[in-house]
């Protein structure tokens, strides 16, 4: 598969919807993002291949049943090493810049340590993107023409759900690379299942995916070693009746990680995903509206 050079109809995301949306669910893919700007390939040291190492390939493509179910699915166009919105607006590394950064930046957490902030260092395991250091401004216009609008309509379309329906869940899609272990076993999980160690969403919900997976026959993991990035995090407000899950599919199910392209198993993994999240979606009301609502 080529990398895509252009946004898709000049637009960065995308919201697919059903014609009435019937179930509070939400649903987004901020890291499947496959079209690469022209510019940003220039100013990377990568080859083309090499950078997608970081790509969360077709998962926007196995949660499309989303959609035929009655919830509205979020999907990125522009690919996580260029932007990453599962991160603060402003996680920023002061060694990829040429000036200072700003005050209200946060250059010192764990996942900018990592070279994963907003705008990222490195792919994969451990490539460095960039040749040289990059302007401030660059940075920020990013930030300020697709983060933040990103974030807004992900924001508009949670507080829509939960206005109609009571409450809302957003379950936010990924997929991790063949190489993750269970840290105790060793075995390699098919599924991890994250809620921020029981924070971001009732249990029933975390608890429900990880036994609907496990009945059809795949190995669940449960907050290790993925919990759920910020965008988990940052919505997850169950007191007040918003519901955040990460799901993390393994890639060695449905992808060749050399050549990006799905494997046999991609159809057959596609409808599991299609049956689980039936099942998901049906789950009774009161999982999620049994405790008196905080206040606003």
């Amino acid at each position: 598969m080529t990398v895509e050079r252009d946004f898709p109809d000049d637009l960065p995301y995308e919201l697919r919807q059903p014609s009435d949306q019937r179930i509070p669910f939400v649903f987004n893919s901020p890291h499947s993002g496959r079209s690469y700007p022209e510019a940003f390939l220039q100013q990377s040291q990568l080859d083309a291949q090499t950078i997608r190492r970081s790509e969360d390939c077709f998962v926007d493509q196995l949660f499309a049943s989303a959609v035929m179910l009655g919830a509205p699915l979020m999907a990125a166009h522009f690919p996580r090493a260029y932007l990453d919105v599962n991160r603060e607006p402003y996680e920023l590394d002061a060694k990829m810049f040429l000036e200072p950064l700003p005050s209200y930046a946060n250059g010192s957490s764990a996942r900018v340590a990592g070279g994963l902030g907003t705008v990222p260092r490195l792919v994969g395991e451990g490539q460095e993107i960039y040749a040289h250091k990059l302007p401030l401004a660059e940075a920020l216009e990013r930030i300020n023409t697709i983060y933040k609008p990103y974030h807004a309509l992900l924001g508009d379309v949670l507080a829509a759900t939960r206005t109609r329906f009571g409450y809302c869940v957003l379950v936010d899609c990924h997929s991790m690379p063949t190489g993750i272990r269970f840290p105790e076993s060793g075995m390699r999980p098919d599924f991890i299942i994250g809620d921020r160690f029981g924070t971001s969403c009732a249990p029933e919900l975390a608890n429900a995916a990880i036994h609907l997976l496990r009945e059809m026959g795949y190995l669940v993991a449960h907050n290790k070693p993925y919990a759920g990035g910020y965008i988990t995090e940052h919505y997850g407000r169950p007191l007040k009746r918003v519901h955040a899950l990460q799901i993390e599919v393994n890639r060695g199910l449905y992808l060749n990680e050399h050549s990006y392209e799905p494997k046999p198993g991609f159809d057959q993994l596609q409808r599991d995903i299609g049956l689980f999240l039936a099942d998901l979606v049906s789950l009774p009301d009161f999982y999620f509206i049994d405790t008196p609502l905080a206040a606003e």
